[in-house]
């Protein structure tokens, strides 16, 4: 087909790539671990540390889990309201707002040097700009771009995200090890502020009565995508919101299981090979690369072979992989190992990709920052798997059968997403009616 309006401004790309830079810093969730590493020792819970560390405390592994969780749930559920701010003040607040809310709170925990300092500092303050920091770029970025790029803008928007591990991850550890715990935290905090505060500037919106580039034939409604910008409160009254909701759970909730248990099927699958048993950092960093990869990856072939088909290919396949994965770490085979978290790591990636491309497609992009923080509900709530696999192991001393339930879980997902065809908004069906 002929495309018309064959080029976009160039302010769309300096959207999508500041989006991205802001979401490499936001993305510090991902790079927890380290941080964990350095607090947890059960044998000296509650002693007081010596050194470059002095000051800190010992931790628990509860204890050191509940920053984390609260940051998840805050982010989640300040989508919202992030969403908001970036639909009706800018997306240039929203995300400088939320990374300089991120960076406060790195700081504050690096200064106070406490348990309580990392629950606020880390878990409240973390968790309320990452999600308005994190609801501002896609949209953004999106906005220029018409519904047969989607998936790609939106890709490689979050792809940011997910590929923070890979930078953050090394360099929070070279600060822990030469400047301590607080030194990472405060050093980090100003890096963010200062990134976040000049690559917010560059997000815009298309003006008014802008028309994105687009293939013939698609500035009229179809299938896949409508023309109609829905408001939220329309979107709220369709079964399809909840379904997208639905589709995201499932589709993260794979994924997070396996980023929560990554280092310990290294350690599990490679007894016999000593060096990767010592260096199970190789699979964490290795799926924050296949996370980032995938966001990009299934955004661009969503385009081609439509949102439904690359949701359903990677939940079938990484269900498989999950089915396989406990005659994976019996065979005792790293390289099997790395194939199927792999898969599992870019069906998660994927998933953050194809969701706010959804969302467009089905509610229109105008109102894209609050509809999808709606849906961005179902990201937060896929955490209860990471969860249930922990209360299943601690009970039968693997994760076996959480492997199976989460595959079975993927195949769910894959019906739920066969079942589910975009809402007709009245607007659409009146005009349906005029034609005839």
């Amino acid at each position: 087909m002929s495309q018309q309006n064959q080029t976009v401004p160039g302010q769309a790309w300096v959207t999508v790539f500041a989006g991205m830079s802001i979401n490499l810093c936001l993305g510090i969730l991902y790079a927890w671990s380290i941080w964990k590493s350095a607090l947890v020792n059960t044998e000296k819970v509650g002693e007081t540390m010596t050194g470059i560390n002095a000051g800190w405390t010992y931790l628990n592994n509860a204890q050191a889990a509940t920053p984390f969780s609260l940051c998840v749930i805050i982010f989640a559920l300040l989508m919202i309201p992030g969403g908001r701010i970036q639909d009706k003040i800018s997306p240039k607040f929203g995300a400088t707002l939320g990374g300089l809310t991120l960076a406060a709170g790195c700081i504050l925990a690096g200064l106070m040097k406490s348990y309580t300092g990392i629950v606020i500092g880390f878990g409240v303050l973390g968790g309320i700009g990452m999600g308005i920091g994190y609801a501002a770029p896609t949209p953004a970025a999106l906005k220029w771009f018409g519904p047969h790029k989607r998936g790609l803008i939106a890709g490689i928007v979050v792809g940011g995200y997910g590929g923070a591990a890979l930078y953050i991850g090394g360099l929070g550890q070279y600060l822990i090890n030469h400047y301590g715990i607080s030194g990472s935290f405060i050093g980090l905090g100003v890096f963010f502020a200062a990134v976040v505060v000049i690559a917010g500037q560059l997000l815009k919106t298309p003006p008014e009565g802008y028309v994105p580039p687009s293939l013939e034939g698609s500035n009229v409604a179809t299938a896949g995508a409508t023309i109609t910008n829905w408001e939220p409160s329309e979107a709220l009254r369709t079964w399809q919101l909840y379904a997208l909701v639905a589709m995201f759970i499932l589709t993260t909730q794979s994924g997070l299981l396996i980023i929560a248990n990554a280092k310990g099927l290294m350690v599990a699958s490679a007894k016999n090979m000593p060096f990767f048993a010592a260096n199970a950092w190789i699979l964490v960093s290795f799926g924050g690369l296949v996370n980032a990869s995938g966001r990009v990856g299934t955004g661009f072939y969503s385009d081609k072979i439509g949102r439904v088909n690359a949701y359903c290919l990677n939940c079938a396949v990484s269900a498989l992989c999950l089915f396989s994965l406990p005659y994976v770490i019996g065979t005792q085979s790293v390289l099997l190992l790395f194939f199927v978290v792999g898969v599992a790591y870019w069906q998660y990636g994927g998933g953050l990709a194809l969701m706010p491309s959804f969302t467009a497609d089905f509610f229109g992009p105008k109102n894209l920052g609050m509809n999808y923080g709606l849906v961005f509900m179902g990201w937060g709530l896929g955490f209860f798997m990471a969860r249930l696999g922990g209360t299943i192991q601690d009970v039968t001393g693997s994760l076996n059968y959480a492997f199976y339930i989460s595959g079975a879980l993927l195949v769910a997902g894959v019906i739920l997403a066969q079942l589910t065809k975009r809402p007709i908004h009245a607007q659409e069906q009146q005009g349906d009616a005029a034609t005839v």
